[in-house]
């Protein structure tokens, strides 16, 4: 396979380049104390955690509370702070591991990566060294909650339009807060809130607040379809009174602070719902060996195995793009910090270098997890619908991660918007790549002669999967120019187009960065799964690309794209049936998750 200068790959740079095959990161590279990190964690959920769920799905006054305090002492909430503030000081990587370990974990799962993400960071990597120096700390070790107020009942996707308000007072020394925030997690337990407001009616700026100030109360706990266990309030503010000290960050510019934290919070967020999706899948496999019917276990029949082999089909793509790119602003923050930016410059300007992917994560992961839990509900069977097996639990709590960080119809029309704003200032080439596409279309086809290598046929999938949504992308912006915003059906189909194909890529890259290097057995089955999800992905891009073009294009331009859609998403003829059939055999045996 080609390969690029050894450096970060710029965000969104895949769609034009080839996949480097050298410098992709796979989770089978993952350090010796990586490996740890991730063992440390999941013995923290089996002793502390999942054995009283129940009791945290209850609501049991103080319990989350003190699964954080007891997460913060064994280092569990300080992985991603930096030593200097009483934190690990460990990379993206690692941090990333961390949370899909702890992403296992239900409604506490929830709890956690709110104060460690959007309850933790901003005042990290926003605040004055003042307010690092007095909050981090106490956020890192556990003894202090954090919470993160940005959601109004009238503003959710619309951060912007919130209406709560903030008035310097008469003697200057206060900022005094009015307006409300909704969906709050940790907020009923929370020490320390990041709260959005609007100074003079329209300077959106981020505050500290802290438990206890005037003016400030909380509504009851909400009750939700799931996660039950996480503290769901509303905020209210009359008056409160906020030091000026405590305004975080500039004035005017507290969308900066929201934004930014997203763009992790998404890949994050992505991390967590693997974790989730594997213990589905484990659970799912033991009671699949356990249940009889017909007197043998529903393991052995063809319709659980499809089921079992699908799921951790998405489960080993997602997971090879969450750690392709974790691992690129991994790369990025440290050649910013080599370049004399400060820590919290450096991640932030790597995160918003991968918006782009972590916008697809999120909404790749969430899917995923759904398919996941939902299939695993169907195992299951009507024992899946009872509250005694931890499949319903997973069901519920997964609904939510389609809302999360930004619902998923905003990530997908995120993905495209950003792409097309980087192309037109110059920091994306699409434009290149794009009009070679269209002389492709123009010309006789290149069948070549047969393919060599051992995923040549694979790569050349790849390869014209990017020509699939050029083309696309292409055509739609030339044809509808600035009413592109307002057609977001077909925007959704170019981001679906980008979201199987990167997957598709990271997922191929990953099994032939690893010949070789494992077992025959597991080669077999990681090369069965790789082909299994390029073949469906081709489907689907093809259906997607469909809908997109005959939404914009008739006539002789309608017939010349799907004829050149039709020729990028061909797929070689490939036994599907037996290949999962050997993925679900392998799960069954092993008993869980071990690909």
């Amino acid at each position: 396979m080609d390969t690029i200068a050894k450096k970060p790959t710029s965000g969104g740079e895949w769609l034009i380049q080839p996949g480097n095959v050298n410098d992709t990161f796979t989770p089978e590279d993952f350090s010796e104390e990586q490996s740890m990190i991730h063992d440390m964690c999941m013995q923290f959920l089996e002793t502390e955690v999942l054995p009283i769920m129940n009791r945290i799905d209850n609501k049991e006054p103080g319990l989350m509370a003190s699964l954080l305090t007891k997460a913060g002492e064994q280092g569990l909430l300080s992985t991603s702070i930096p030593e200097s503030y009483g934190g690990m000081g460990k990379d993206f990587v690692t941090t990333t591991l961390l949370t899909e370990a702890l992403g296992a974990g239900y409604s506490f799962s929830v709890a956690l990566s709110a104060h460690t993400g959007i309850g933790t960071l901003p005042i990290l990597y926003f605040g004055t060294e003042e307010q690092k120096k007095k909050y981090i700390p106490k956020l890192a070790s556990g003894e202090w909650k954090a919470s993160y107020g940005l959601t109004e009942p009238g503003s959710g996707s619309d951060a912007l339009g919130a209406k709560t308000t903030a008035t310097l007072s008469a003697d200057g020394k206060y900022y005094l807060l009015n307006g409300q925030k909704v969906w709050i997690t940790n907020g009923g337990f929370a020490d320390v809130y990041t709260v959005f407001a609007k100074i003079d009616g329209d300077k959106f700026t981020a505050f500290i607040i802290e438990r206890g100030a005037e003016g400030f109360t909380q509504g009851a706990e909400e009750h939700k379809m799931g996660i039950h266990g996480s503290s769901t309030v509303q905020l209210y503010f009359q008056d409160c009174k906020v030091p000026v000290e405590n305004v975080l960050g500039e004035i005017g510019r507290g969308h900066i602070i929201a934004f930014n934290i997203l763009n992790i919070g998404r890949l994050k967020l992505a991390a967590a719902v693997i974790g989730g999706a594997k213990l589905a899948l484990a659970d799912s496999i033991e009671y699949a060996k356990t249940r009889e019917q017909f007197k043998t276990p529903i393991a052995n029949f063809g319709a659980i195995k499809h089921k079992l082999a699908q799921m951790a089909i998405e489960i080993y793509a997602t997971e090879s793009a969450l750690y392709r790119t974790s691992n690129w602003i991994a790369e990025k923050e440290a050649e910013l910090l080599a370049s004399g930016k400060p820590f919290n410059e450096a991640l932030l300007g790597a995160a918003e270098e991968y918006a782009i992917e972590c916008a697809m994560l999120k909404v790749k992961g969430s899917e995923a997890l759904d398919f996941v839990v939902d299939e695993g509900v169907q195992i299951h069977g009507g024992n899946g619908f009872s509250d005694e097996y931890n499949i319903s639990r997973g069901y519920r709590d997964s609904r939510i991660n389609r809302i999360f960080e930004g619902t998923n119809e905003i990530n997908r029309l995120l993905t495209v918007d950003m792409m097309l704003k980087r192309a037109m200032k110059g920091r994306l080439n699409l434009m290149g790549p794009a009009m070679e596409v269209q002389k492709e279309l123009m010309s006789i086809p290149d069948f070549g002669s047969e393919e060599e290598g051992q995923f040549d046929k694979e790569l050349k999938a790849i390869a014209n999967f990017k020509k699939a949504i050029l083309m696309v992308a292409g055509a739609a912006v030339q044809k509808l120019m600035n009413k592109l915003t307002d057609e977001q059906e077909i925007i959704m189909n170019i981001a679906d187009m980008a979201i199987q194909t990167f997957t598709a890529e990271s997922l191929l890259i990953r099994v032939i960065r690893n010949t070789g290097k494992v077992d025959a057995r597991k080669q077999a089955l990681t090369e069965a799964i790789m082909r299994v999800y390029i073949t469906d992905a081709a489907d689907k891009i093809n259906k997607y690309g469909k809908d997109a073009i005959n939404a914009f294009a008739e006539g002789d331009e309608q017939k010349m794209m799907l004829l050149g859609l039709k020729r990028f998403t061909k797929a070689e003829p490939y036994n599907t049936k037996a290949a999962r059939r050997l993925v679900a055999d392998y799960l069954i045996e092993t008993g869980s998750y071990k690909i």
